[in-house]
């Protein structure tokens, strides 16, 4: 069947031609319910460039990392919180690319924050996802909420944990986030990056206190976790508590 998409899947285009090679295979039906999971699921065909509309060209610019661009399509009118038929506004996108000078235009031409895209990924959670900490600053500055959750029940606290970004940790750790809030499954961040082998941010969860007694809806622990996953470096600091 047509592939499904994820958060850590670059790959989130499949053109016209798949989707009717998928049909082919299995019937109209699959087209329209692969058609349907291609817009809510992440993959996006490209507008063009000469559309006339405003916030078209304001999303194609901001595509494009064109800021000068982005700054015309704002003065004449653009809305800051366009999105796309993906529900991705131009500051989600510069905050999926780490394009720092792009997110703060938008920021500085009043962009919401906190609005999120069809799957609920909001700036903040794609910034943590990508390790982005100069825009996670940014977005924190502006308002941006922690506590969001996407269609995959997680939050921009339990990404920064489980890709490993521990300078994005730490910072969500100073904007006050609950160092052992549980997410889905109850797995605290700490288990997530356990379970992940990254032991930066394992280290910096204990010294400012996250504890390692805590176990997921299985029973485990951040220590059994990281045994099944055979991260021997993780096992020795989580040992050592």
């Amino acid at each position: 069947m047509c592939r499904k998409w994820n958060m850590g899947d670059k790959r989130t285009t499949q053109p016209p031609r798949a989707l009717r090679t998928c049909a082919t295979r299995h019937g109209a039906r699959v087209l329209v319910m692969a058609c349907m999971l291609t817009l809510a699921c992440g993959a996006a065909w490209p507008q063009a460039a000469t559309n006339p509309n405003l916030n078209a060209q304001l999303l194609v610019a901001a595509r494009n990392n064109d800021v000068a661009a982005v700054e015309h399509a704002l003065a004449q009118g653009a809305a800051p919180d366009s999105r796309n038929r993906l529900g991705k506004s131009a500051l989600l996108m510069a905050a999926e690319k780490g394009q720092i000078e792009l997110a703060t235009t938008m920021l500085r031409a009043g962009a919401d924050v906190n609005q999120s895209s069809l799957e609920g990924v909001t700036p903040l959670m794609a910034a943590s996802f990508g390790g982005h900490t100069a825009i996670a600053r940014e977005l924190l500055r502006a308002g941006a909420r922690t506590e969001g959750v996407d269609r995959m029940h997680r939050t921009a606290w339990i990404y920064a944990s489980a890709q490993g970004h521990a300078e994005v940790v730490a910072l969500l750790l100073d904007a006050g986030v609950a160092i052992d809030e549980p997410g889905e499954h109850q797995l605290t961040a700490l288990m997530w990056a356990a379970g992940q082998g990254h032991a930066p941010v394992v280290r910096l969860l204990l010294e400012r206190g996250a504890r390692a007694d805590l176990r997921d809806d299985r029973g485990l622990s951040a220590l059994d976790i990281a045994r099944q996953q055979s991260h021997a470096d993780v096992v020795a600091l989580l040992q050592a508590r």
